[in-house]
């Protein structure tokens, strides 16, 4: 692709991570308020209406996302869904800022992974950014500490959720197209949620109506963002901007909650997204030797 198409992908890449974090600082404030799993199910109705609408537009219709491995494309849905769970009670333990510091290590996960569960080789250099990017974390949580909790470990836990999704996405893309896996993740997740859900429903006040309102739309509109971004640009060109994300929610959860940024939390954050970024440029630099 060219290189116009390659900054307008990265400018958006950029704008779908500020989307991303607003969605997980709205998160934050609703889940504090009511039960985390209603709060997920009903931003989980727009994105399967928003899944079908996609499956819809696509050349077949909804006959394009037929799959032969439902097995697999179910329990990616119920992966994510769980995952996002876990996330959104995490940044009411412990803030935006920590949790996504530590979240932060999850392409590092999914490269220590890819090599078991995909075949994918991982040289020495890598796992070397993967061993700093644990001792980052380690600086994060500091655990042995007076002040250390066990519950500090919940964004670890959605990092990996994370990494694994991402994995088995890779491994049904083998097979199905974006829009397969789109579709099935949205569908998977709603009838899930609903179940878990509905059962937790209360009661909201018009402004937090507003605002479960705008996390449907972010929601929405960070995926419609992303998918755009790949058609324009190459995935290895605004892989790197994904860590913006981090950024943006360190400043919502400061500016907007007052969390502060602690000295090692922001020293290990820094370990952990420099060895993401290594990590994946010695990917392309892999792949780039294997296309001569």
């Amino acid at each position: 692709m060219s290189a116009p198409s390659n900054r307008l992908g990265i400018a958006l890449m950029i704008a779908t991570t500020f989307v991303f974090a607003a969605q997980d600082g709205i998160s934050r404030h609703l889940a504090a308020e009511y039960n985390t799993f209603m709060v997920v199910m009903i931003r989980y109705w727009f994105f399967a209406g928003f899944a079908i609408w996609l499956a819809r537009r696509s050349p077949g219709g909804l006959a394009s996302v037929r799959t032969e491995q439902p097995g697999l494309q179910i329990g990616r849905g119920l992966l994510l869904a769980a995952e996002i769970c876990v996330a959104v009670y995490g940044f009411t333990l412990l803030g935006l800022v920590k949790s996504h510091a530590v979240f932060a290590c999850y392409p590092l996960l999914v490269t220590a992974l890819a090599g078991p569960m995909l075949g994918e080789k991982a040289g020495w250099r890598r796992w070397l950014a993967i061993f700093v990017g644990f001792l980052g974390m380690v600086l994060i949580l500091r655990p042995g500490m007076g002040v250390f909790q066990p519950v500090a470990f919940i964004p670890f836990v959605s990092a990996l959720m994370f990494a694994l999704y991402s994995i088995l996405t890779r491994y049904a893309a083998r097979r199905d197209s974006t829009t397969t896996s789109f579709f099935w993740t949205g569908i998977a997740g709603a009838v899930a949620m609903t179940a878990i859900g509905l059962p937790q429903w209360e009661g909201m006040s018009g402004a937090d109506g507003l605002w479960m309102l705008a996390l449907c739309i972010t929601g929405v509109l960070g995926h419609w963002l992303l998918i755009k971004c790949y058609e324009l640009a190459e995935a290895s060109a605004v892989q790197p901007f994904a860590f913006f994300h981090l950024v943006f929610a360190v400043l919502i959860g400061m500016v907007v909650f007052g969390e502060a940024l602690d000295t090692h939390v922001a020293l290990g954050a820094a370990l952990i997204v420099g060895a993401g970024l290594f990590a994946l440029w010695r990917a392309q630099v892999r792949a780039r030797r294997g296309a001569h």
